[in-house]
Parts: C-alpha cells; sequence; structure tokens
C-alpha cells in the first residue's frame, strides 16, 4: 500500500524540480596573462561558454526573428570593461525547425547543442580588474517539445547568476540608475484566497452536473460492497479513491505549470487560436447537454479498468482498484467538469505557477470530499434524490451557461486580433437573450428533443426562472452603461462612445503601449509615471480598471501621473518587449502589474496584483510622494 501513495508524491516532487530546470549553464575564462596593456587602456579576449543539457537548444546570436529569442551578449553596464569589437561565435547547426512556423512553413533556426564558446573582446581602463569583467547573456532554451521563457544571466569570472535589473539592457523601455527590490514571482499574490473560493466554489457545482450526480450511488456501491466488512478497510479504500480524484485532477495543473512557467501561462492564455478552440470546446459540451449528440468514455477502455480492478482485488488489498475506479470517474465526469477545470485554470494564469496547483487542489479536495464521506456511511446515499426529469432541466441550463462562458473565450480572440466584434454591448446583448431563453425553458415553455414529458411546475423552477430573469435584467442595466461590478472581469473593456452610466468628466487619459512617451510627458510636465501591466484577456486586470480606476479617490490620486498602460500577453515585439521589461525590472510577469515610477526611471513604489480594498491601493499611490 505504501508504495502506491508514494508513487505520485514523487512524480509531484520530480515534477517540482523540473520546474527550477536550468539547461544551460554559463561560464566565463579569462587569463591574467592574456591581458594587452598600454597607454590608452587594457584589452583582453574573455571565453564565454556556455553547457548546454542533452536534447535542449542554445540559438545563435543570428537567429532570425519569428521564432526562438536569439542570443544576445552585452557589457554590464556597471562594469569598467566594453566590447570592442565583433564577438566570435562557433558555427551553428542550421536546420529547419518544425516547431516554429512562418507563413506555414517551417522556420529556420540557428542553434548549439551540448557547448558554445563565444569569444568577446573587451576593453577597459588602465586600472580595469579582471574580477570586475560583467556579461549580461539574455538567451532562450528549447528542447523538441517545449522552450523556456527568455532569460538574461550575468556571467563573471566568480560565476553566474539570474539577472532581474533592465539597465542590462539597451533596447529596454527605460534605463534606470536606482535598483527597484525585486518582486518574488514565485511565491503566491495578495489575492490567492479570492481564487482559492472560486475553485472551492467550482469543485462544489460540479458535484451537481449530470456527468456527476447520477454516479455518486455507482460509485458508493463500490465501497459497500468491497468494503469486506472492515471498517478500517472501507477508510482506507475511500482515502485511497479521494486521493486518486484528487491527485488526477492536479496533475493537469502541474502539468500547466512545468510545460508553460508564469510567462508562457500567460502568452497561453492570451492564444487566440487557444481562446478559439477553448471556445470550440464549450460549444461542443454546450450542444451535447442540449441532447444533440452523446459523448461517453468508450466501453472497452472501462471494461479494461473494471477487469484490473476486479483481478487486484482477488488479491486482497483493494488499493490499485480503489485507485483506478478514482481515475474512471475522474474521466466519466470530464464532459461536464471540464468548463469548471478550465475556468480555474485561465484564471490562474496572472503570472504564477503555483497558481494551477493551488487552484486544482483546492477543486479536487471539495470534488473528492462528499464521496469520502458517502463511502463511511453508503446508506446516506438513499436519502439522495432520484435522477429524473429535473435532472435534465439541471443539463439544458449547464448548457446555456457553457454557451455564455464561450462568449468570453470569443471576446479574448477578438481583444487580441481587434476584430471589434464582440465587444462589451455585444457580448452583454448574447448573455441577455441565453438568460431569458433559459427562464422561459424553466417555465415549461418549450421543451427540447430529449425532454420528458412536462412536469408540474414546481417552486424550484419558478424560482431558478425568476432568478434567471432577474440576472437578464442586471446584465441590461450594463448594456445602458452601469457598472455590473465582478461581472466586469469577464466583460471586454468599456471604449469609447459606448454609453457609460456615471461615468466622470475628468475620466484620466492613458497612453497604451508606448512608455517612451509616457516618459518624455513626465519629464516635460515634471510627474511621477504610473505604469498598468496588463492583459487583453486578463479578468483580474478587467475588474481593477471597471471598480477601483473609476473611484473618485483613486482617480484624485491618478491625476497626479502620467498614465501608462502596458499589455504584456498579446503576440509581437511590443508585448514582448513590455513583458521582458517587466520581468526584468520587477522579477515578475503577473498581471495586473502596477508600478510608479519618476522621469528619470527611477522605481518608487510597486503593487502587485488585485485588491478590493482601496485604502490599500490608494495608500500605494501615495507612498510614491514619501520615496
Amino acid at each position: 500500500m505504501t508504495r502506491f501513495f508514494l508513487l505520485p508524491i514523487l512524480i509531484l516532487l520530480a515534477a517540482s524540480a523540473a520546474l527550477a530546470q536550468d539547461p544551460v549553464k554559463w561560464r566565463l575564462e579569462a587569463a591574467p596573462a592574456s591581458v594587452q596593456k598600454s597607454e590608452k587602456g587594457s584589452r583582453i579576449d574573455a571565453a564565454l561558454i556556455a553547457n548546454i543539457d542533452e536534447g535542449w537548444h542554445l540559438y545563435a546570436l543570428d537567429q532570425p526573428a519569428g521564432g526562438p529569442v536569439a542570443t544576445t551578449i552585452k557589457a554590464g553596464t556597471d562594469s569598467p570593461w566594453k566590447i570592442d569589437g565583433d564577438i566570435k561565435s562557433p558555427k551553428p547547426i542550421v536546420r529547419p525547425d518544425p516547431n516554429f512556423t512562418v507563413d506555414g512553413k517551417p522556420l529556420e533556426t540557428r542553434s548549439f547543442t551540448s557547448e558554445a564558446k563565444f569569444v568577446v573582446p573587451l576593453a577597459g581602463g588602465v586600472d580595469a580588474k579582471l574580477e570586475q569583467i560583467a556579461l549580461d547573456v539574455r538567451f532562450q532554451a528549447c528542447n523538441d517539445t517545449l522552450c523556456l521563457p527568455p532569460r538574461t544571466m550575468r556571467v563573471t569570472l566568480s560565476g553566474a547568476e539570474r539577472v532581474t535589473k533592465s539597465s542590462t539592457s539597451t533596447d529596454d523601455p527605460v534605463e534606470t540608475s536606482v535598483q527597484p527590490p525585486p518582486t518574488n514571482a514565485s511565491t503566491l499574490p495578495q489575492d490567492i484566497w479570492p481564487f482559492i473560493w472560486l475553485a472551492i466554489t467550482l469543485g462544489a457545482l460540479s458535484l451537481l452536473t449530470p456527468c456527476v450526480f447520477p454516479m455518486i450511488p455507482i460509485t458508493v456501491s463500490y465501497f459497500a460492497n468491497h468494503s469486506g466488512g472492515s471498517r478500517s478497510h472501507s477508510v482506507k479504500l475511500a482515502l485511497i479513491y479521494s486521493f486518486g480524484i484528487i491527485a488526477t485532477f492536479t496533475a493537469a495543473g502541474m502539468l500547466l505549470a512545468i510545460f508553460m512557467g508564469a510567462a508562457g501561462v500567460n502568452l497561453l492564455a492570451a492564444n487566440p487560436w487557444v481562446n478559439l478552440l477553448i471556445t470550440a470546446i464549450f460549444l461542443f459540451f454546450a450542444f451535447n447537454l442540449f441532447g444533440a449528440y452523446e459523448i461517453a468514455i468508450p466501453s472497452g477502455v472501462l471494461t479494461k479498468l473494471d477487469a484490473l480492478t476486479r483481478q487486484e482485488e482477488g488479491k486482497g488489498s483493494g488499493v490499485v482498484g480503489a485507485l483506478l475506479m478514482g481515475l474512471t470517474f475522474t474521466l466519466t465526469s470530464l464532459t461536464c467538469t471540464s468548463p469548471f477545470v478550465g475556468t480555474i485554470l485561465v484564471s490562474a494564469s496572472q503570472g504564477n505557477w503555483r497558481m494551477p496547483l493551488v487552484g486544482m487542489l483546492a477543486f479536487s479536495v471539495v470534488f473528492a470530499l462528499p464521496f469520502f464521506v458517502l463511502a463511511l456511511a453508503p446508506q446516506l446515499v438513499n436519502q439522495l434524490p432520484r435522477s429524473g426529469g429535473w435532472m435534465n432541466s439541471v443539463k439544458v441550463a449547464m448548457g446555456f451557461l457553457e454557451v455564455a462562458a464561450a462568449m468570453k473565450f470569443l471576446s479574448n480572440a477578438d481583444l487580441v486580433w481587434h476584430w471589434g466584434i464582440f465587444t462589451r454591448p455585444v457580448v452583454l446583448a448574447i448573455w441577455i437573450a441565453i438568460f431569458i431563453v433559459l427562464a422561459v425553458y424553466l417555465l415549461g415553455k418549450f421543451q427540447l428533443s430529449h425532454d420528458p414529458r412536462p412536469e408540474k411546475l414546481g417552486a424550484v423552477r419558478l424560482m431558478a426562472s425568476i432568478a434567471s430573469f432577474a440576472v437578464a435584467f442586471y446584465l441590461l442595466t450594463g448594456l445602458f452603461g452601469a457598472r455590473l461590478g465582478e461581472v466586469e472581469s469577464f466583460l471586454p473593456p468599456a471604449k469609447a462612445g459606448e454609453p457609460q452610466l456615471f461615468s466622470p468628466k475628468d475620466e484620466p487619459k492613458w497612453i497604451e503601449n508606448d512608455l517612451e512617451a509616457a516618459m518624455a510627458k513626465a519629464r516635460a510636465e515634471g510627474k511621477p509615471v504610473f505604469i498598468d501591466f496588463t492583459g487583453y484577456t486578463c479578468t483580474n486586470c478587467r475588474w481593477m480598471e471597471a471598480n477601483m480606476f473609476p473611484r473618485e479617490d483613486v482617480r484624485k490620486e491618478l491625476g497626479r501621473f502620467v498614465l501608462a498602460k502596458l499589455y504584456t500577453d498579446g503576440s509581437g515585439e511590443v508585448y514582448e518587449k513590455q513583458q521582458r521589461f517587466e520581468e526584468e525590472r520587477f522579477g515578475t510577469v503577473a498581471m495586473p502589474f502596477y508600478a510608479i515610477i519618476d522621469a528619470e526611471g527611477r522605481t518608487r513604489a510597486t503593487f502587485p496584483g488585485l485588491t478590493r480594498n482601496p485604502s490599500e491601493f490608494i495608500d500605494f499611490l501615495r507612498e510614491s510622494k514619501k520615496n
């Protein structure tokens, strides 16, 4: 039994170790005897060597744009040694890489494997010392399945360390002379508890879905028939079964964290093709719930799992059987739980790799808890309501909700590609129509093809219909410009010309995706710059923009700044540069993230993430005065 508990734990530990993978090791070699001294100063050819792990690729200095990031080597701004001449590079491996395409054709990549030695000509003053040599290397490493986010390393004769300051890159939006304290991107953000509550809520709602609820008596009967009459054995099987469910769901978050990372998750969530795929998945499941077709796990797969379970039970332990039952149940519930799981993973994509793990763990624990309780007391199953016409109504209602959710992801693609079709009013109008149709359906005014004969309108259906009408009316107020509170997080941002009730006349103006222009304006007006690192598909960003920024007390404080809004989740050089600036300057790729810098580029204050406490945000805005 012990080894079956240890195996998933070991897998999780190994996966965690993979998150810290560093496949390229840098070192610098410069012999004192090779220094050439003269009256003008000192010169030396330093050897910058990259040792590359097996299976990984480091890309050449002249790697073409449109694919992986080319390696760049620059002298540290605080070093007396400067690059003086052309850097000599080894001959790269040139090959078409099917993982990167341009106009449908594989991009030609120029890369190194195993080891790459760069000869860097350096010139320094007469008193420049070898130990003062500092090279800043920006590079990206990829293997055949994934690419790690680009990073910058400071390499000296004493070793290499990660760089978190923007002064190492001359193509950053601004130069800095004061280094701010870095934000630790590996710690959990301040809005972790609202996110955990979201995951817990979705886990509880998943238990009411038509794919899950009817299986409760079936799964519990397994424990009633295989506990062997032993209370301790029943507890053990229930724990293992629940652990199997938790491990399966949590593994999804772990794999996402391993293969995508913080920056990768942001880019994945903002990728318009991914959003269109999620839209298609939601609509596919919605039509399944409407009865257009039936989705089921192939019977052959379930039969083999059941046979393995029974074979293992004959040996007396039942451990593998319970784990397989947990896996089987997770697979059969996937049709209805995937929208909830997808919501958690997308909501987690705000720049922190631990968020998917925390969210999936909270979701799966709540999801598995009732099965553990019912496994210990199988007689409680008899008190559960039986499936019937009410369950079919729940399926159809969920189908409508999944169509509504699909609109969120379709609008994400619209925002990134700038279609201008699925705007805030359009999405609101679609949602209003969905909830009105749902309310009419719940009143029994029409049925779908697989609905049973209409039952007498009960109190529950009547209340659900009234609630659906109420939601439609509430959304209707948003169509005329009213703020919708939490709902604003899932809507496209309002644009100029759209109705805005209670909109302030002195609403501040933002400079978008142009920090240089904001800095120039700040120098001309003698003001600091407030930077909003935001995203087209960032729900927390939308909430802050719709609920925090418009407040009169917050707006008054924002009036003291030049306001710059930098999107970091788009596709293109501008967005990559802005995300790189955020990562190297502030040590995070989180969205939203707020920073205040003065007209000279010095950091005055930073604020990570979403807050629902206006006083906390106002204190941050005022903190720049003290600094």
